[in-house]
């Protein structure tokens, strides 16, 4: 079993940033990719992007290319996401997961209880 934990959430207004955590413990998770992924209220959990436990190469939706900058501290087990330039589209709560690579959600076998984001406008 992966046990993972977000946290950094919270109400920030919009044009601000957030970095959210996604600690990680368990089993060995090295060979996992780490995703996130969101979800708003009355829509679909959507991809954000992911990134390599092992290489730390990452990769994101094209939607978040730019704003969104995922990255990961092998020492801590801890994998960051970090929002910049928050908009109140964003508002969703924010899920970090383990499985395999790739930008669904049944490529990941462990998830997180999530995050909530709220941006202001």
């Amino acid at each position: 079993q992966v046990q993972l934990v977000e946290s950094g959430g919270g109400l920030v207004q919009a044009g601000g940033s957030l970095r959210l955590s996604c600690a990680a413990s368990g089993r060995t998770f090295s060979s996992y990719a780490m995703g996130w992924f969101r979800q708003a209220p009355g829509k679909e959990r959507e991809f954000v992007g992911a990134v390599s436990w092992r290489t730390g190469t990452t990769y994101y939706a094209d939607s978040e290319k730019g704003r969104f900058t995922i990255s990961r501290d092998n020492a801590k087990n801890t994998v960051y996401l970090q929002i910049d330039s928050l908009k109140p589209e964003d508002t969703a709560v924010y899920y970090c997961a383990a499985g395999r690579w790739g930008s669904g959600s049944p490529q990941y076998d462990y998830w997180g209880q999530g995050t909530q984001v709220t941006v202001s406008s």
